[in-house]
């Protein structure tokens, strides 16, 4: 059952980027698709992830740390774990590779996973990719989910991610 509904998921995904590439105003919405390994550094809690991320390239604010603009996003991991997130992110683009620091805070459910101490977590991630063309880009990640001690435990959970990002 879960198998099948990740592919539903992958499918519904693919939709949406088919009928965004469409689209005539470009480079206003980035939407990332990404697969990966959640709480690889604990052997016992590690599973599969698949993910959606959303950012609005209009929406930003210029900062100390450069070009600021808000993510939204989610995944959902091989034991029903659920991460909902809204935060920030910057780019620093260096010729064709583009390095994307970003933080969001979020709600996390720990399905049949590992309890990560309290509903409220908050993801750092950093983020490198390589720019294929003027709209798509493809990229590795690393983050770290955490509650910052606010709960009764905070074991934490590190995961690496592979991307497809997408322009529209």
């Amino acid at each position: 059952m879960r198998k099948t509904l990740l592919n539903i998921i992958i499918l519904l995904f693919s939709f949406i980027f088919l009928n965004f590439a469409n689209s005539e105003d470009l480079n206003e919405t980035e939407l990332s698709l990404y697969a990966g390994h959640f709480d690889f550094s604990d052997t016992n809690a590690a599973s599969g992830l698949v993910g959606l991320q959303h950012q609005n390239d209009e929406l930003f604010r210029e900062s100390f740390l450069g070009k600021l603009s808000p993510i939204t996003g989610g995944f959902l991991t091989e034991k029903n774990q659920v991460y909902v997130y809204t935060g920030a992110q910057t780019e620093y683009n260096i010729g064709a590779v583009s390095i994307t620091p970003s933080f969001a805070p979020g709600y996390y459910n720990a399905g049949d996973g590992k309890d990560l101490g309290h509903a409220l977590e908050f993801k750092s991630e950093v983020q490198m990719s390589l720019n294929l063309s003027e709209t798509t880009e493809f990229g590795i990640s690393y983050n770290h989910i955490s509650n910052a001690s606010i709960g009764d435990k905070n074991p934490g959970a590190n995961s690496y991610m592979i991307n497809f990002l997408k322009q529209f």
